[in-house]
């Protein structure tokens, strides 16, 4: 399995709005150049997590992007579900998919996988991401000196 780049670039932009989280606006520009991904690429990433009520912007000097919710009350599900869809394959929400869904046995192992994903991706807030994210820096740096 493989989640596609789209959500593990908005995970990381998302993130980098955590780790900011009360200290003001983020322009895009500088979320793109830490995270080394293209400007372009997540102003189109932006766009859903904004319409999903994930992610405030604001114009004029000190415009730019912030979490809508605090960080505890967003989860990488949420996150997820917004730029890939909430389901693992069509047929596990929409019958007509498949004509071989009261047969198929691989649907119904799709069907538990897909309910342990949600579970461990709802289990997770962007706080706690950026807690791991600060120790994990942290580490680093102890390491470094």
């Amino acid at each position: 399995m493989k989640l596609s780049t789209r959500a593990r670039y908005g995970v990381r932009l998302m993130l980098s709005l955590a780790l900011n989280y009360g200290k003001g606006s983020v322009l895009l520009k500088d979320i793109a150049k830490k995270e080394e991904i293209s400007e372009k690429y997540l102003s189109l990433i932006i766009i859903p997590l904004r319409g999903a009520g994930l992610v405030n912007s604001s114009r004029g000097a000190s415009g730019g992007y912030t979490l809508a919710k605090e960080p505890s009350k967003i989860t990488l599900k949420e996150i997820v579900d917004v730029l890939e869809g909430d389901c693992l394959v069509n047929c596990i929400n929409d019958s007509s998919a498949c004509t071989r869904i009261s047969t198929c046995a691989a649907r119904d192992i799709w069907i538990l996988l897909g309910g342990k994903i949600s579970e461990t991706l709802q289990s997770i807030s962007l706080e706690k991401l950026a807690q791991m994210s600060r120790e994990k820096t942290e580490k680093t740096l102890t390491h470094q000196i």
